[in-house]
């Protein structure tokens, strides 16, 4: 049996999703795997860097309910007082540059964490250092629930398919996207598809990255970049959101058989160039993405050895990515 001290950096919807499943998988972790757990420290915006060197209560510290806790002042004081075998980053997405979550990666991987991240930025800007580090260090550095919340995507490369080489992919990326469409399929307005989707836990308060492309868009960069060893960036991707269609346009095309999704594409070019999109198109029904709906994901892979390989995550909510990110923790330590 192994203790391990967890922290969290960052402790918003998935980051107390993720405390909740660990507290409820706790007999299950220790009697299957070896693994008993405390969580040493918590660090937000708001609550800044919460410190518990004998490991919080979590269930109170979910209830808000922490008034003696001690704090410090900065990352490196909170990670060398807390000790983290493993440091939880699911801080905010910055697409421009992936800032602050690189620099706190980095901190954490040297401060002897591995690291398990929900956040596409490090990823997305970071891997090509990250990773390395991390390997260097005898650490991991592990974000399978980046992309598809708690799809394999990223272990099914990595641990079961060996030699295969990856030619493109086409994908449904966004919950919140699926959600809106719908709703103006069904006549009502774009702003009830967005309040819709805020209601089922899918969308923010302010839910531009979404509806404008920018989550889809990391998520393909991101693929691109741990998967075909390729550093796309977002301007690199051809990016168009999901404002510009009416709902007459949307109940006609559904009508048709061919609904509208915001479908991802990522394709090799002559050159071994990455020909990248993000934009609205109608789907047949028979396609691999035709019949995803809801707040359902998936991805659809087109292989050397395997002509289409489809992932299709069902429904996926807020206990989804947070056990994407407790499978990272425990291959990551085991």
């Amino acid at each position: 049996m192994k203790e391990f001290n967890l922290c969290f950096l960052g402790f918003g919807n998935v980051g107390r999703a993720l405390a909740r499943l660990l507290v409820a998988k706790t007999a299950e972790l220790s009697e299957q795997h070896g693994i008993k757990w405390q969580a040493t420290g918590i660090a937000t915006r708001r609550m800044g860097w919460l410190v518990d060197e004998e490991g919080f209560d979590v269930l109170r510290v979910l209830a808000n309910d922490c008034p003696d806790v001690f704090r410090v002042a900065n990352i490196s004081e909170w990670l060398e007082r807390t000790r983290p075998n493993v440091v939880f980053e699911t801080t905010s997405l910055n697409p421009q540059n992936g800032q602050p979550a690189i620099d706190h990666v980095r901190t954490a991987l040297q401060a002897g964490a591995h690291v398990v991240t929900a956040n596409k930025g490090p990823v997305v800007y970071g891997y090509g250092e990250l990773s390395p580090l991390a390997s260097s260090l005898g650490h991991k550095f592990l974000f399978e629930s980046a992309v598809l919340d708690s799809a394999p995507v990223f272990s099914l490369f990595r641990e079961t398919l060996p030699a295969v080489k990856l030619r493109g992919f086409s994908g449904v990326f966004n919950s919140t996207t699926n959600v809106i469409i719908e709703t103006m399929e069904a006549g009502r307005t774009f702003d009830e598809g967005v309040k819709i989707a805020q209601e089922l836990g899918v969308a923010e308060t302010d839910p531009s990255h979404d509806v404008e492309g920018w989550d889809s868009t990391m998520k393909v960069c991101a693929l691109a970049q741990v998967l075909m060893n390729n550093e796309l960036r977002p301007a690199d991707v051809r990016r168009e959101g999901i404002r510009g269609l009416s709902s007459s346009q949307l109940q006609r095309a559904r009508g048709e058989g061919k609904p509208y999704k915001l479908i991802s594409r990522l394709r090799s070019g002559e050159n071994g160039t990455l020909i990248a999109s993000v934009q609205p198109e109608q789907v047949a029904i028979a396609d691999p993405l035709g019949a995803v709906r809801g707040t359902s994901l998936a991805v659809h892979f087109e292989l050397d050895v395997i002509p289409g390989l489809t992932i299709i995550s069902h429904r996926p909510n807020l206990q989804s990515t947070a056990y994407g990110l407790l499978a990272d923790f425990v291959n990551a330590v085991r």
